[in-house]
C-alpha cells in the first residue's frame, strides 16, 4: 500500500529579530567615506553625586575632621532636585561646536518627558548646517526623534476618517467596503507616507539619518561620552546647587576631547562586530532546523488565520 501523499508544508520562515537589525552604520558609511555623527540626550540634577563614598568611622566630629585637614562634604547628598537636560551631538572630531542644548526642568518622572518633538526638531534644524557635507547622523528611536510627517490610519480610526484619508491620496474605494478592507488599502500604500520630520529636514541639506535598533543604546558612542560627563559632575559636586552643577557640566563637556570620542567610537565598533558574529551564529542555528506541520492541526489553521492580522496593518 502506497503511503498517502504528505500534506506537510514548511512552517512560516523564522527570521531572527537580530537579523532584522540594521547593524552596518559604521561599515557602510566608512566605505562611502561619509562623516558620522552621534546624538543623544542625558541629564544631571542638583543632587547628582557618586553612588558610594568612603566613610572614615574614626572621625567623630566636624571639629576633628577640620583639625585633621579632612572635608566633611555635603551634609545630606541626594539624587533629588531639578534636572538639567543635555542634548548634544559629536563624532570623531569631538562635539560639534555650539550645538549643545541645555535646559532646566523639574526632576519628576522620566526625563524623556521633558523633551518633545517640537523642541528637538527646532534644535536639529539649527544644528544641521554645522555638520560636514554628506554626513550621517545616528540616533535612537525616542518618540520625539520620530514624529511622522503625517498620521497614518490605524484600527482605532473611524471608518469615515479612513475613507477621507484614502480620498486625500486619490485611492479609490467602494462605500460598502468594510473598515478591514479599507485598512488593507492603507497597508498597501502606507510605506509611501511614513517619513519622519527630522529625516526630511536632514535630506534637504544632504544628510542621512540612521536609527539604532530598539534597546541597543550600547551601539551609540555618545553613551560612553555621557558616562564620563556625568561621572565628572558626580565627583566634583559638593554644594548640590543648580548654579554650580551648571558650571560643572560645562567643564565636563569641555574636558571631552576628540581622542576620547575616537576611543568611544572604536569601542562601539568592536561591540557591533560581536553582535554581528552573534547574529550569524543564531541564523546558522535557526537554519539547521526544518519544522513541518502535517495534517489538519489547530496550529495550521491558526497560522492561516493570523497571517494577515491587524498588527500588520
Amino acid at each position: 500500500m502506497e503511503p498517502e501523499p504528505s500534506t506537510s508544508r514548511p512552517f512560516k520562515e523564522f527570521v531572527s529579530p537580530r537579523k532584522k537589525r540594521k547593524m552596518s552604520h559604521f561599515s557602510v558609511s566608512e566605505k562611502q567615506q561619509r562623516p558620522i555623527y552621534y546624538l543623544d540626550e542625558t541629564w544631571v540634577n542638583a543632587g547628582h553625586t557618586v553612588g558610594k563614598v568612603w566613610e572614615d568611622t574614626t572621625v567623630q566630629s566636624r571639629k576633628q575632621a577640620f583639625l585633621e585637614g579632612l572635608s566633611t562634604g555635603a551634609k545630606n547628598p541626594t539624587f533629588k532636585g531639578n534636572r538639567l537636560i543635555i542634548l548634544h551631538i559629536g563624532g570623531e572630531q569631538g562635539f560639534v561646536p555650539e550645538s549643545e542644548l541645555v535646559f532646566e526642568c523639574k526632576g519628576t518622572g522620566d526625563y524623556h518627558e521633558s523633551m518633545n518633538a517640537a523642541k528637538f526638531e527646532h534644535w536639529f534644524q539649527a544644528m544641521l548646517p554645522r555638520l560636514e557635507p554628506n554626513a550621517v547622523v545616528v540616533m535612537d528611536n525616542a518618540s520625539y526623534h520620530s514624529r511622522r510627517q503625517e498620521k497614518i490610519p490605524v484600527t482605532s480610526w473611524k471608518k469615515i476618517d479612513i475613507q477621507e484619508w484614502l480620498s486625500s491620496k486619490q485611492i479609490s474605494f467602494e462605500a460598502k467596503e468594510t473598515k478591514v478592507q479599507l485598512l488593507k488599502k492603507v497597508k498597501d500604500v502606507k510605506i509611501q507616507y511614513q517619513s519622519y520630520v527630522v529625516d526630511e529636514l536632514a535630506k534637504a541639506v544632504g544628510v542621512e539619518v540612521l536609527r539604532l535598533p530598539p534597546y541597543h543604546c550600547e551601539l551609540n558612542p555618545i553613551e560612553l561620552v555621557w558616562a564620563d560627563v556625568k561621572g565628572y559632575v558626580a565627583r566634583k559636586n559638593t554644594t548640590f546647587k543648580m548654579a554650580d552643577v551648571k558650571k560643572l557640566l560645562q567643564q565636563a563637556l569641555g574636558n571631552i576631547s576628540a581622542e576620547k570620542w575616537q576611543n568611544c567610537i572604536s569601542h562601539v565598533k568592536k561591540e557591533e562586530s560581536k553582535l554581528a558574529r552573534l547574529d550569524d551564529n543564531v541564523d546558522k542555528t535557526v537554519d539547521s532546523f526544518v519544522i513541518n506541520v502535517t495534517g489538519e492541526t489547530s496550529s495550521e489553521s491558526s497560522y492561516s488565520d493570523t497571517e494577515e492580522s491587524d498588527s500588520d496593518l
